[in-house]
């Protein structure tokens, strides 16, 4: 019998445990009866919940590494950098629901094209921008003050455009996740000295590390830091 419970830390998290025994994390569904990857859908109790595949999704894998709190909330206003096709962007779509509004930033137009067909047209809360993070001025006219920024750019100089964005559009105080992706900033490096590297960035750029988390076995060479924009 299929089991779904709220996550116990997370508001807008849930455990869903299937027929057979597997347990996945999961979110409510605000646009019913649509997918956006592979992930399952469960009819309980007059919703419908998403399963979270944390090997699909950066977020959910820091979740089960061991996340301390989770920033995302309903009703929250986030900047997203590096949509992609939208999978974990959909799962926050879900959290902060219909009250809440993602800035989806996408460079590639192929991927946005797929974003826009699985997650902006089935979702009102996802506003796509088709720009590059790395120039935040370019959308300067289309986003205002956020709550917390979720930067997943496959980009050299991934704390630099998160701090640049930052420095736009995140509230005093606002919180930010960043996925780091080590070989995209230094291959010849070991993947921990290239967190290191990038984490001295942030804390010279005002943030406060609240937590580092390596995302294996999920995500290989891959680490979510969790910050706090300092006044």
């Amino acid at each position: 019998m299929t089991r779904i419970q709220r996550h116990d830390k997370f508001e807008g998290v849930y455990w869903i445990e299937l027929d057979d025994g597997t347990k996945y994390l999961g979110t409510k569904n605000i646009a019913r009866g649509v997918r956006v990857y592979d992930e399952k859908l469960i009819d309980y109790g007059g919703d419908e919940y998403r399963t979270w595949n944390a090997y699909k999704s950066k977020l959910a894998g820091a979740i089960l590494k061991g996340l301390k709190e989770m920033p995302v909330k309903e009703g929250q206003k986030i900047l997203y950098l590096g949509t992609s096709t939208g999978t974990t962007a959909s799962h926050i779509s879900d959290i902060v629901g219909e009250k809440g509004i993602i800035y989806g930033v996408e460079f590639a137009a192929r991927v946005m094209r797929e974003f826009l067909e699985r997650c902006v047209k089935y979702r009102v809360n996802l506003i796509p921008i088709l720009a590059d993070a790395r120039d935040p001025r370019s959308y300067l006219d289309y986003v205002e003050e956020v709550d917390l920024i979720y930067a997943d750019v496959a980009q050299p100089e991934q704390a630099k455009i998160l701090a640049d964005n930052s420095d736009f559009f995140l509230r005093s105080e606002g919180k930010a996740l960043l996925a780091i992706k080590a070989s995209s900033i230094d291959v010849t490096l070991e993947p921990t000295e290239v967190f290191r590297r990038e984490m001295i960035i942030l804390e010279k750029r005002g943030f406060k590390v609240l937590q580092m988390l390596h995302l294996e076995p999920y995500d290989k060479d891959h680490a979510m830091v969790y910050l706090e924009k300092e006044t």
